[in-house]
């Protein structure tokens, strides 16, 4: 009788003996049932946690993507209206492309009498101008249509170059001048692009 109850013990640990062994084994299938449905449990739970995560998971990047979304639409809106306030604002400034069809009527000429080698006739274009303040008046067109970071990069770019470019015709540096002049023509072409006046703009 001992010999059963200490088999039945080495194999059923959970179960705390007692003196009957009927008692015993009872105990012992109790336990066992027991030890089953805490097992199951908590396979349960664990799977429960796993579908809540992926269904969180999956519910939080639908969430971020919406946002995504709506911040590109918002983006995309936004661009739209400061096109539009772009084009009306273009269309309105007849004097100021006026300006700039005069900017590049003078490039041109400048450029065809450094290409010469002539300093003497592209500094009479600039300076022997009815107009002495056309530069002045090109810079504030310029200012006045330049919406973006590039534009006014550009812009920027082209007043820098255009100072150096008289000064190196004033100074008869024909290397200096090719060199600013070359300079002065992109900026404005690429404010032009950026701008959207290069296909309103005659001779670019």
């Amino acid at each position: 009788m001992a010999t059963f109850l200490l088999s039945n013990a080495k194999v059923f640990l959970p179960c705390v003996p007692s003196a009957s062994s009927s008692s015993h084994s009872t105990i012992q299938i109790v336990c066992r049932s027991e030890t089953c449905s805490i097992v199951t449990s908590r396979r349960a739970i664990a799977l429960s946690l796993a579908t809540a995560a992926g269904f969180l998971s999956g519910a939080n990047y639908k969430a971020g993507a919406a946002i995504l979304e709506a911040d590109e639409d918002d983006e995309l809106m936004e661009k739209v209206k400061r096109d539009r306030k772009k084009r009306l604002e273009i269309n309105s400034s007849t004097q100021e492309k006026a300006y700039l069809q005069d900017v590049v009527y003078k490039l041109s000429k400048i450029g065809q009498a450094i290409e010469q080698k002539d300093l003497a006739e592209a500094n009479s274009v600039i300076v022997s101008a009815k107009d002495t303040e056309w530069l002045q008046k090109v810079n504030a067109a310029l200012n006045k249509l330049s919406s973006s970071e590039e534009e006014k990069t550009e812009a920027d770019l082209f007043q820098l170059s255009m100072a150096s470019l008289i000064s190196s015709i004033t100074e008869k540096d024909e290397e200096g001048s090719k060199i600013a002049f070359v300079a002065s023509a992109t900026a404005f072409e690429k404010w032009t692009t950026l701008s959207g006046l290069a296909g309103q703009l005659k001779g670019l």
